[in-house]
């Protein structure tokens, strides 16, 4: 079983989104090694870009942060080098198309696979596009991970045949961000993906507390939480491990409780 397939086997999997050098990189290592402590299953590490359209303001000005600092592909890869030198649990890169592209695709995924990536989102690649990038993910032994939002609708089940790794489901429409209600039909989006793949959903955007954490992993196999960290990374710069790690705990064990009612 992949990495992947086990941080959801008989269980529900809490996954937090960092961006990468913000504030910098030593910091981002001692808070995605801090995160897998405090009981995250996957962790999704974001490359910087300067246009990253899905995201709200939160996660812009981080990217922003870090490539002002100069974070570079080539150093990301050296990061995830260095924690797979004590970590175990999935690593996923989410970034742009263009990332990968200016990069050189098949470079890139052979870089990320030799670092210890199980996994890719792009959010800005529509589902009819993937196969830009499917092949060579596939060619590396990298899960090319889709996103299903409320305006996929006919397309879901399709989407989900197809799936890789694990589902996104995203929770709301428009950008990322804290949000507070949630009030898509989680549970209709999930039925159909049950219907048809095996492949293990998690729900993002918008989460950013226990009881949002917890609601989205009764409905699915997991909750995605990337502004709420991001911001606390934001207010706490160098000094944010431990105050990220307290959320994430808190994050874990609300999701982890639902473990129980997880449907056989």
């Amino acid at each position: 079983m992949s990495r992947i397939g086990k941080a959801f086997d008989g269980k529900k999997a809490f996954i937090p989104f960092i961006t990468c050098g913000d504030p910098d990189l030593a910091v981002t290592e001692e808070i995605v090694l801090a995160a897998a402590e405090a009981g995250a299953d996957l962790i999704e590490l974001g490359i910087p870009f300067s246009d990253p359209v899905a995201e709200g303001p939160v996660i812009m000005d981080a990217d922003e942060r870090a490539l002002k600092n100069g974070v570079t592909t080539d150093q990301i890869f050296e990061l995830v080098k260095r924690l797979r030198r004590t970590l175990d649990i999935p690593l996923v890169f989410m970034t742009y198309a263009n990332v990968v592209f200016s990069y050189g695709s098949e470079r890139f995924l052979k870089n990320a696979a030799e670092a210890g990536i199980d996994g890719l989102i792009l959010p800005d690649v529509p589902f009819e596009e993937k196969e830009d990038f499917r092949p060579v993910c596939r060619e590396y032994g990298i899960d090319l991970i889709s996103m299903i939002a409320p305006t996929s609708e006919n397309r879901i089940a399709k989407i989900a045949s197809e799936a890789e790794g694990f589902l996104y489901i995203v929770s709301s429409l428009g950008v990322t961000g804290v949000r507070t209600d949630i009030t898509t039909d989680i549970g209709r989006m999930v039925d159909i993906v049950r219907a048809n793949t095996d492949i293990p959903c998690a729900v993002g955007f918008g989460i950013s507390t226990p009881e949002q954490a917890a609601a989205m992993a009764e409905l699915s196999d997991g909750a995605i939480v990337g502004s709420a960290i991001v911001k606390l990374i934001g207010t706490y710069g160098r000094q944010a491990a431990g105050p990220a790690a307290e959320y994430i705990r808190s994050m874990a064990a609300a999701v982890h409780a639902q473990n129980h009612q997880k449907p056989e």
